[in-house]
């Protein structure tokens, strides 16, 4: 059960940074965040912090401030990041977040601070520890390949492992992305696949609670994985 909001913990979220974003009359650069990310960690007991990207310097204090911290998802992570020549089908490059978030991660990492990557924020997880990335495949966006609609697919939990304890058996997820993790970092384990054996999530076996889940939970129903990160980050 989600914790009392009187001692919910802190569960920082990484964010979009936009040149250009409208609202209003404005129309002006801006960090945001699809509003789904804090209505899940609330939805789970947490208390939702907004991450803007900064001097990846402050990370360490950053985190040092927080209970618990999901990366989110975005744009493709640069392929220089893992030694990779660029596709075409690769997104632009998003520096200062894969700089900022590449460095939250690994503050996280050293201090144990529970750590939820979502889609490309377990992609980021995988490159941090030494991983490499798929940069493009087929399937895992919306019906038919929509631009901007989510689509569903089930992932398949490998027993034994930290996500199979949160969801024991083979759910449908919502789903949007076109790359994924291909070698695995450092100490990471896979713990779910897709029907078409792309790895769906990833984790670090150890004291610290570490997971990564390729599809996007703040667009479904389903609070467990979410509530799995805020009661890690309640202890």
């Amino acid at each position: 059960m989600p914790v009392s909001r009187g001692s919910a913990p802190l569960i920082g979220v990484s964010t979009y940074l936009e040149a250009s974003a409208r609202w209003g009359v404005w129309d002006l650069p801006a960090a945001l965040l699809p509003a789904a990310y804090p209505r899940l960690v609330q939805a789970a007991g947490g208390l939702a912090a907004m991450l803007p990207p900064d001097d990846p310097a402050a990370a360490e204090s950053v985190v040092a401030r927080l209970d618990g911290l999901v990366v989110a998802g975005g744009p493709d992570v640069a392929p220089e990041r893992y030694g990779a020549e660029r596709s075409p089908r690769t997104g632009p490059p998003a520096t200062e977040r894969d700089t900022w978030e590449l460095a939250l991660i690994r503050a996280a990492l050293t201090s144990g601070t529970p750590l939820l990557g979502i889609c490309r924020g377990m992609q980021l997880l995988n490159v941090a520890l030494g991983g490499t990335l798929v940069q493009h495949l087929d399937g895992h966006i919306g019906p038919d390949g929509a631009v901007g609609v989510f689509g569903e697919h089930a992932v398949k939990p490998v027993p034994g492992t930290l996500y199979a304890a949160i969801v024991p058996e083979a759910a449908p997820v919502p789903t949007y992305h076109h790359q994924a993790v291909d070698r695995l970092g450092e100490g990471l384990v896979p713990s779910a696949y897709a029907e078409d054996g792309t790895v769906e999530a990833v984790e670090r076996p150890g004291d610290a609670w570490v997971l990564g889940v390729q599809w996007h939970p703040e667009m479904g129903t389903d609070v467990r994985v979410m509530t799995a990160l805020v009661d890690a980050a309640a202890g």
